[in-house]
């Protein structure tokens, strides 16, 4: 092996004759010539499909790369290359995604290729298609995730020698999205309904979401309407009733869970303590360095279903009140209750209750005595509890792919997409919307009901919808670039508060304009300006977002390139 691995497609036909797993080793092992022959055995290779490497990267740290996310001043780490037009072939994040997906596709191609052993043996057809359609629909996952990101990619469905490896070339997107809806449509015909437990196991409804999430990136969307409705039609999915509880590290198998890889504090497959501490408030012993962006925090409608710079609801100088729930669910408000002390990032809170011992402390979370506190004073709330502060500030969070509110809007922009608007459209978006009130879709007096029917403002309503449902879960990147907003969204700046925190206080907080000096306004594209306030002087510039056109895809790894023979081509701008 060379550097890394040899090549992440020659690597691929090195994996494919060993049923050894990057991260773990069977107890048993049969040889080359009889594995793949026994139940134990297929049980075994199909586990390895599970693995949290093959999923979690690099879509743990994707909310990074968008308008919904702040580090402190900077674009954060690899996230940075995407977000300061740095990307290239080198990136991690790139020949990551690369690397992990093939390697995954090798191991589907290897049962797939000798299952036949198993069949010969005596297996029923049955139990053979049920393993299959495991390996199928994870071969399908990964390559949804690489057209998405590098557009043609070479196809491997067999094992491949190193030699044939090297002499691959991309093969047309057109052509391999093809092979993805077949591997899809296999898994859908023979997964089960239900699996124990369901959520962290291929399932029909997984199946079926998965693949309209791939026809979403592809703009199919008449495949897209079909096979989220036919994921609702189940009958076994339900929105979890509270809202927050849904992604605490405490809430394990739920019916709104469809595909989620389960971590373990006891199997030591853990967010780590880096993760942990970046999402914590100084108070608590974090950094407070991950943080929800000004951006995000503006995209939420108030309680009138109005944008902030519309609804007469809306105070700048109180951006909670009046606001989505999800607003506060999302990111701590301001005198709240948060990790064991209440919350207040203000230049004027030097000190803070600490909830546990009962007596006021010095607040870190306020800059005027912690520099490094929480540039631009948010925090996320979302998912982040005191049980983050336990198990050696690990966390076994479940690592969730998909849920059934994604599925309710997939159907809901698909058949908007499709001009095909009645009421089950807005029936969709209605009762994600009205669950984050804590209230049934019938009461439409207790929470903003859409009752638009026009395809321009459904558009706008369920791209809103979107951000503020799915944040922090690293699904606004994709859909930034599926709607051709990347290079508007992510060209321009985070914003945060004024960095010397003596003029911080005397420009807004003394003058009577903290916390935002005045309203945003938010533009058709449900996009937050904020550079009115700083040219006026009142906030600051953070990093400055640069995303060019050449970003709509990523590059192909340098590596695979050099190792190719000239076969594999570069996308263009790289």
């Amino acid at each position: 092996m060379k550097t890394r691995i040899f090549s992440a497609i020659a690597g691929a036909a090195l994996l494919a004759t060993s049923c050894l797993s990057m991260d773990l080793k069977p107890t048993a092992q049969g040889n080359s010539e009889t594995w793949y022959t026994t139940e134990a055995e297929l049980k075994m290779a199909v586990n390895e499909f599970y693995i949290l490497g093959y999923w979690q990267e690099p879509f743990l740290s994707a909310e990074q790369w968008t308008d919904n996310f702040t580090y402190r001043n900077t674009n954060r780490g690899e996230g940075g290359s995407v977000l300061d037009a740095t990307l290239t072939g080198q990136t991690w994040y790139v020949y990551n995604l690369w690397q992990q997906s093939y390697k995954l596709i090798s191991r589907a191609n290897s049962l797939l290729e000798n299952i036949h052993r198993a069949e010969e043996a005596g297996m029923s057809q049955a139990m053979v298609d049920g393993f299959k359609a495991e390996a199928y629909f994870a071969r399908a996952c990964k390559y949804a995730d690489l057209l998405f990101f590098y557009g043609d990619v070479p196809y491997i469905d067999r094992y491949y020698t190193i030699t044939e490896a090297e002499q691959l070339q991309r093969t047309p997107l057109a052509e391999v999205k093809e092979h993805v809806y077949e591997d899809f449509d296999f898994a859908i015909e023979h997964l089960p309904v239900a699996h124990v437990p369901a959520s962290s196991h291929f399932t029909k409804g997984a199946a079926l979401a998965m693949k309209a999430r791939f026809a979403m990136y592809m703009k199919d969307w008449k495949i897209m309407a079909e096979s989220a409705k036919a994921c609702m039609d189940l009958n076994v999915y339900r929105l979890e009733p509270d809202w927050a509880k849904l992604f605490l590290q405490t809430t394990r198998e739920n019916d709104e869970k469809i595909f989620c890889i389960p971590r373990s504090i006891t199997n030591s497959v853990v967010l780590d303590q880096w993760y942990v501490k970046n999402g914590l408030p100084r108070n608590a012993g974090g950094y407070a360095a991950d943080t929800p962006s000004w951006d995000l925090l503006a995209a939420f409608l108030c309680t009138d279903g109005l944008p902030i710079d519309e609804s007469p609801l809306f105070d700048p100088h109180n951006p909670f009140k009046n606001r989505d729930p999800r607003c506060c669910m999302t990111i701590v408000e301001f005198g709240s209750e948060h990790c064991g002390f209440i919350y207040d990032p203000s230049p004027v809170a030097k000190n803070v209750m600490n909830l546990t011992t009962g007596k006021e402390q010095a607040n870190n979370d306020s800059r005027a005595n912690q520099q490094y506190a929480s540039f631009n004073g948010l925090i996320w709330k979302k998912g982040v509890d005191g049980s983050w502060l336990e198990n050696g500030l690990n966390s076994d969070v479940d690592y969730l792919i998909m849920r059934y509110a994604d599925v309710l809007l997939m159907y809901a922009e698909a058949k908007i997409e499709l001009n095909e608007i009645d009421a089950s459209v807005l029936e969709a978006i209605n009762s994600v919307r009205a669950r984050a009130y804590g209230v049934n879709v019938t009461m439409t007096t207790e929470y903003p009901a859409v009752t638009a029917t026009d395809q321009a403002t459904l558009r706008k309503t369920v791209r809103l919808e979107r951000r503020v449902e799915l944040a922090k879960e690293c699904r606004r990147y994709m859909d930034l670039i599926r709607w051709d907003l990347a290079k508007k969204a992510l060209n321009s700046y985070n914003y945060i508060n004024l960095t010397d925190a003596a003029e911080w206080k005397t420009k807004v907080y003394d003058k009577g304009l903290y916390f935002w000096p005045e309203t945003p306004q938010i533009d058709e594209d449900g996009l937050a300006n904020f550079e009115p306030m700083a040219e006026a002087g009142l906030i600051s510039r953070g990093a400055q977002r640069i995303f060019p056109e050449r970003q709509m895809l990523w590059p192909i790894p340098t590596h695979d390139i050099d190792l190719s023979n000239g076969n594999l081509t570069q996308n263009p701008g790289y």
